[in-house]
């Protein structure tokens, strides 16, 4: 879910080349066990934003860090039997700061793809998401992308919704953001938006309002992995804890009460 520009990503791509020889140069990744480092500080550094709600946010009554991905973090960690450290760090700077081993992992929405999987070791797949189209829930007349020819969808100009729902022939209202998306939707303003499943999923889910529904799905899917160094023998460590976190409910559960729905589970076409 989380994904960025080609120019920001070429430039974090080069920071992390520059911090990976530095690291080198020092010793610090000369081929030992990050498992075993882990395992002997007995914690877990897990890079995360603690600005990203409802993945990684402070909760307003308490300023306790919390969130699906800091819960699912402190689940691994108990697999791997070591407690687990939160290190806030803003995106933009989170794949530098893995690198330059301010922590051992980050879990935090990243989105599986093939250039950070050259760059990074990444976990198997703990969570999915997918591009839906939510429409009032009285309207009927769309249910599919083609069904958005001609109708308005408000999208902000910077994500690649807009281009989703403008290539399939929807009259784009710009808007800063899901939020208001959410609101020219419910004053029939606009018919439709089209956005990630999660922001739907959580808005479903924390504001109880029956009168939006999910009404189609636009085909893409998004894989969320957990990132360690490229190389790390924690990636099967983590893969091992998620498999077992899968068998016995604790992924299930943990997508269920922030989103109502499991979505460890791929969604079908």
């Amino acid at each position: 879910m989380r994904s960025r520009s080609v120019l920001t990503v070429l430039f974090a791509a080069l920071l992390t080349a520059v911090l990976a020889a530095c690291s080198t140069t020092s010793g610090g990744s000369s081929g030992g066990s990050d498992l075993q480092a882990v395992k002997s500080a007995g914690v877990l550094r897990v890079g995360t934003e603690g600005t990203y709600a409802p993945f990684s946010y402070h909760d307003p009554k308490t300023n306790a860090l919390t969130g699906y991905d800091v819960e699912v973090a402190k689940a691994v960690a108990d697999k791997l039997g070591v407690k687990v450290e939160y290190v806030e760090t803003p995106w933009d700077a989170i794949f530098a700061g893995l690198t330059s081993k301010r922590f051992d992992a980050v879990v935090n929405q990243v989105t599986k793809n093939p250039e950070r999987a050259g760059l990074y070791g990444l976990s198997s797949t703990y969570n999915y998401s997918e591009g839906v189209i939510a429409t009032r829930a009285d309207d009927s007349s769309i249910t599919s992308l083609a069904a958005l020819k001609g109708k308005k969808s408000a999208q902000s100009l910077t994500s690649n919704w807009a281009k989703v729902a403008k290539d399939a022939g929807a009259q784009v209202e710009s808007v800063e953001g899901f939020t208001q998306a959410i609101t020219l939707l419910k004053q029939s303003r606009v018919d439709a938006t089209v956005n990630d499943s999660l922001a739907v999923l959580d808005y479903q889910k924390s504001t109880g309002d029956q009168t939006v529904k999910i009404a189609g799905k636009t085909g893409d899917i998004s894989e969320q992995v957990v990132a360690t160094r490229k190389g790390s023998d924690l990636v099967a460590a983590i893969d091992k804890a998620l498999g077992e976190l899968k068998a016995d409910g604790t992924l299930k559960k943990l997508s269920e009460k922030y989103f109502g729905s499991d979505v460890s589970v791929k969604p079908t076409a």
